[in-house]
């Protein structure tokens, strides 16, 4: 891929029509609002909002050692999720790193959809097609075959459920069946990245204008909206999911996250980054790493990513993500921070901001969860 022009989704055309401001995301021209970001990031929280994700990295895994071959090269169980069903997972380096965080969806008994971060999808497909050497599998970049349309908030399911027929009240969290939408065919997933119920759509490139403009019409008497990378980016924030490059990296692994619970040591035979990995959850045991907590502001001054969290002059942490909070009203932001200084409601923590030490409450994470 070229590093020099942006890539541009299949509704480009679309989101300039409706005045969206544009940014280069990960070689990708984006939209990043429409109008106002609080405005996109409430509408999602009461009503709706409609994203186009399509610069995400879809990988298709198929053969008959699929599910084994998906065993060995990520660290969850993949043969152990059901046709129809999706998991979170991880793929990890040899030495235990996170590569990238990941949705694999299980299709057919030997067939998988991986999706991965923008940012990391070549670096994903060159490691899944490295190791596929030893394994009867075929891994496919269906990136171009993909256009990817979310809706998200309390009014989609009513939304989705206006321009098709398929079973969403059957259809689970971390789910995904084929069915047609406006009559376009479609792999409709309940998933989604913004502490909302919601659904995400993968279609056909060409399919994506009239899909969008359907559900446009389906919500309008709703106050669905358009949204951009902006409001993605706090109601993530808020809902306590990590972003990768933030709050996941190479440099650490998915116990130094908190998120060791997706690596299955469980599972039958090997897989990348077991013995790293079985190392990294023993010292965590023995000495916790660094703990990823909420910081809730007391003033008004926004923390931003690489920020030093303090306490009693001394840094304990560091900000990995930093906005202010429209559902909250105030500053909010995710860090590492030492063990000790980790429980909610431990007092005399601040952010370094610009050489002024604001005070920040520890709260738990997540700071928003929605009413089931």
């Amino acid at each position: 891929m070229s590093s020099t022009a942006p890539r541009h989704t299949a509704l480009d055309a679309l989101h300039r029509s409706l005045g969206a401001t544009m940014t280069d995301f990960a070689g990708w021209d984006m939209p990043l609002r429409y109008g106002s970001e609080r405005d996109e990031h409430l509408a999602v929280r009461t009503r709706a909002g409609l994203f186009d994700l399509s610069h995400m990295g879809e990988i298709t895994v198929t053969g008959p050692e699929a599910a084994e071959f998906l065993n060995f090269a990520l660290v969850g169980d993949l043969a152990a999720v059901g046709v129809g069903r999706a998991r979170y997972t991880m793929i990890c380096a040899e030495d235990g790193g996170i590569l990238d965080d990941l949705i694999v969806y299980r299709l057919a008994e030997a067939e998988y959809m991986i999706v991965s971060n923008a940012s990391n999808a070549q670096n994903v497909l060159n490691e899944l097609g490295n190791l596929a050497e030893e394994f009867d599998v075929e891994v496919r970049d269906d990136r171009d075959a993909y256009a990817l349309i979310a809706v998200q908030g309390p009014e989609s399911p009513g939304i989705l459920a206006a321009v098709t027929d398929a079973d969403l009240d059957g259809l689970k969290y971390y789910a995904g069946l084929p069915g047609t939408v406006a009559g376009v065919p479609a792999l409709i997933a309940r998933t989604g990245y913004t502490g909302e119920d919601g659904f995400e759509l993968f279609v056909k490139p060409e399919h994506a204008v009239e899909l969008w403009q359907a559900l446009t019409k389906a919500g309008e008497g709703v106050g669905l909206v358009p949204c951009g990378l902006s409001c993605r980016d706090t109601l993530r924030l808020e809902a306590g999911m990590p972003l990768y490059g933030h709050e996941l990296s190479l440099s650490l692994t998915p116990f130094d996250a908190g998120l060791g619970r997706v690596v299955k040591f469980e599972k039958e035979g090997d897989f990348v980054g077991r013995a790293a990995l079985a190392e990294a959850a023993a010292l965590a045991e023995r000495q916790p790493p660094r703990v990823l907590v909420g910081l809730v502001a007391e003033g008004r001054r926004v923390p931003r990513a690489g920020y030093a969290v303090v306490s009693g002059g001394e840094v304990i942490g560091e900000v990995t993500s930093g906005a202010p909070s429209p559902t909250l009203g105030k500053p909010i932001a995710m860090a590492y921070v030492d063990a000790a200084h980790a429980a909610p409601g431990t007092p005399g923590v601040g952010v370094d901001i610009r050489g002024s030490h604001e005070p920040y409450e520890v709260v738990a994470l997540p700071f928003y969860k929605r009413q089931k």
